[in-house]
Formats: structure tokens, sequence, C-alpha cells
């Protein structure tokens, strides 16, 4: 039994997923005639109270196009210095918009209003990069799933309001953020100008995400899309998956959360255990003391089939998801226990 916590990418569809992806009924896309996708971005975008949805075949493609349709080369947007934009998806900022990044030094991937104000540039200044747009990422994929608060993110959107600069969020784990704050969907679809959201990290289908606007945005996203490569044929098969994910895996992602908290719980009374970071979703971080070997707590677990992944300077991450099941669980939390550095 191998037990992979290296991240909630990894599920597999189940047997009742893959039966409703066999029976969808699909068309070519790219000529808009695929009944499924479009049944599946018509849902989304309602559930969002949003104009539009557009799918795509990931959510580092979606939010590529999001910065795209907000900016123009020499542009700058702001987020926090561990966004997944900036970090995560190979610099694309700049190789597909020639934007820049102005990066905020937040609190475990957040940044509040005050920061953003202060990394505004001035537009008559010619000389600085014109700020255009402010992303946001919910959950915080290296902050620790890490969940904004709202009233926050309202007051960050007032200040693009008064500025005139445009809003995104990044929510690849936003669904996690919705069951554990307890929201609904249409508090995000009221603040921000696009939304990405991931369909295959927990909620399990195997590939695909969203980006939502109004329609205006998502008909230019549509070019944008197909710039990037990312226009598909009978993608219904792929849309199915989704629909699936929404109508069964959403509230179950507190089992994920439980069994977070609880791996934490745990970690914090073990002795080679330095800290445990804050613990709201789906991920949890920390780190040995100095003098124990990370490597050597990653082989040892490995070797009882259990693999976890290095963040560097010292932090270790463990993601729960759709298939770690109970009974893994329990075996988890017995061979922590037990392991001697």
């Amino acid at each position: 039994m191998e037990i992979n916590l290296v991240s909630d990418t990894v599920t597999k569809p189940t047997p009742e997923m893959l039966q409703h992806m066999f029976r969808a009924k699909v068309g070519d896309d790219v000529y808009r005639q695929d009944p499924t996708a479009v049944e599946l971005e018509e849902t989304v975008a309602d559930l969002f109270g949003m104009e539009a949805a557009l799918f795509f075949p990931s959510g580092t493609m979606a939010n590529q196009a999001a910065i795209k349709l907000h900016t123009q080369p020499g542009d700058q947007l702001i987020c926090d210095k561990w966004a997944h934009v900036y970090l995560y998806e190979g610099g694309g900022a700049s190789f597909n918009s020639g934007v820049s990044c102005s990066l905020v030094d937040g609190n475990r991937g957040m940044i509040t209003s005050l920061q953003v104000e202060e990394h505004i540039t001035d537009p008559e200044f010619y000389h600085n990069p014109k700020t255009s747009l402010v992303c946001i990422e919910n959950t915080t994929n290296k902050g620790g799933g890490a969940c904004y608060d709202i009233e926050e993110l309202k007051r960050i959107k007032q200040v693009c309001t008064d500025n005139n600069l445009k809003y995104h969020l990044d929510g690849a784990r936003l669904w996690n953020a919705l069951v554990a704050k307890r929201q609904h969907p249409k508090q995000y679809g009221e603040l921000f100008d696009t939304i990405s959201v991931c369909l295959s990290k927990g909620m399990g289908a195997p590939v695909g995400s969203l980006l939502l606007g109004d329609k205006e945005t998502i008909h230019r996203a549509l070019r944008i899309r197909k710039i990037l490569g990312g226009g598909m044929r009978q993608i219904g098969y792929l849309a199915a998956a989704g629909l699936y994910a929404l109508q069964h895996n959403v509230g179950r992602l507190e089992e994920d959360h439980r069994r977070a908290r609880e791996i934490g719980v745990l970690l914090q009374q073990l002795y080679w255990v330095d800290k445990v970071e804050p613990i709201e979703t789906n991920i949890l971080i920390f780190s040995v003391k100095p003098q124990f070997d990370e490597a050597l707590l990653m082989e040892k677990l490995k070797q009882k089939n259990i693999f976890i992944s290095s963040m560097g300077k010292g932090k270790l991450r463990i993601v729960t998801h759709l298939d770690y099941k109970q009974v893994m669980h329990d075996y988890v939390l017995e061979a922590l226990m037990k392991i001697e550095l």
C-alpha cells in the first residue's frame, strides 16, 4: 500500500467518476460544440454568480490567460512573494505577457490592502512600470493552505477600484477555503474581475481548470487560450469529471482538513519536530529540529511506503486528499509515532 502525501494532484478518478466520464455527450469544443463542456462552464459561472466561464487544461494556463487579459507589456502586477503566478508558473508572466511582478512580503502567502497600496506605482511617473493588476492566491500553496479573511479581500478590492486596477484570484484550492470558512462562491464572484478554479486537486478530477469573468472578458480569453495552445476537441469527457466532482466531492473536503489537523496534533507531540505551521485546510507544513536530518525522516517514511515532500530550508509538506483513506490515515499516524531519528 503506497501512501502518497506529496500533493493533492496525485488523485485518480474513482470508478463512479469514470462511468460519468464514459457517458458524457461530447463534440468539438474548438467549434464550441461540446455540450458537456458548455454545461460545466455554465454551472460554475452560475455557482459564482459570474457571467461566463471557460475550460482550461491547467490552472497555470488559466492564470496566465488572466494576466494577459488584464495587462499590457511593460506593466506590473502585485502579488505575494510566494504566489504561484510568480514562483511556479515558469516565469510565464514575463514570457507570455511581458509584465514584471512587484512582490509583497505577506504573511503565509497572504497580503493586505495596506501592502497593496504601498506597491502601486504612480501612473504619471513613467520611469516606473505601470501597476495594472493585483493577483491573490486562496488558499495559499506555499503558505500551507492558509485562507484569506473575506473582509481583507474586500478591502483589497476597494484599493483596486480606487486605483483602477484589475483583481484576479488564483483559486486553485478555493474549494478548500469555501469549505473551511463556510463561505459561498458568490462572495468571491462579487469581488474579482477574474477567478481561476481547479478541478484536479482536492476535487479529484484528472484534468481541468476554469477561468471565470464577465462575458466580454471570457470571449477575449477564448483567443488567448487558442494562442497558448489550450483549444481542445472532445473535452466533454474531462468536463464530465468536473461536473461529477462538483456534485460529489466538495463537502467531503472537510475529511481532508480533519486528517491534516490530526496529523498536525500528533507531530506537535514528537520530539524531533521543531514547528508545525497553522493548519486550516489540507496542507500541512512542518520542520524538524536542526539536530535531526529531514532527509533521514523522508527515507524512513519511504521505507514504510509513505511519501511526503521537501519544500527546502528545512520545511516538509504533507497534503491530504481524496485518495488518502481512513485506513491509510491510521497507518500514517502509527508510523509517525514509531519513527526514531
